[in-house]
């Protein structure tokens, strides 16, 4: 008996957009894949945020087509399940559960951006510049921090 997900995955929404748009799986076979019942689904269908996210794919399909980026996020978003599998068995090797772990926190955009430093925190690049002509102590000196410009995705 399929079991009641607290939450619905963009998956779903993709194979609903895809049904609507005439082509993909039947309902039953989308119940079946995604271990769900009608029930769940009608809840789904009166989420705001699963419209919103079907109407999307909807209009992508339409527009586009189903595009190679739009079928490889969907692969990698069951693949993450693969992923979770390997991370969490005992017959991986370490290696290729930090290799995993690694690739998920680059793929989530959690990776810290740049050098932290010690100081204050932030990354960037400290220049002091000695305008010379005058004995150490006394001399005139002009400091400068930038950080490096981060970079959207």
């Amino acid at each position: 008996m399929p079991h009641e997900p607290t939450r619905w995955t963009e998956r779903l929404a993709f194979d609903v957009a895809l049904r609507l748009e005439g082509s993909g799986e039947d309902v039953a076979e989308i119940l079946e894949r995604h271990q769900i019942n009608v029930s769940t689904l009608l809840v789904f269908n009166k989420d705001p945020v699963f419209l919103r996210q079907v109407g999307k794919f909807r209009d992508e399909i339409r527009d586009k087509g189903v595009t190679f980026r739009l079928k490889a996020r969907t692969q990698a978003e069951e693949l993450l399940k693969t992923s979770w599998v390997l991370i969490h068995s005992p017959d991986v090797s370490a290696a290729v559960k930090a290799d995993l772990i690694k690739s998920t926190v680059k793929w989530a955009g959690l990776e810290p951006k740049g050098d932290v430093s010690a100081e204050n925190g932030t990354g960037g690049v400290r220049i002091t510049i000695n305008l010379g002509g005058q004995e150490l102590g006394q001399a005139t000196v002009v400091e400068s921090e930038t950080s490096e410009p981060e970079f959207a995705e």
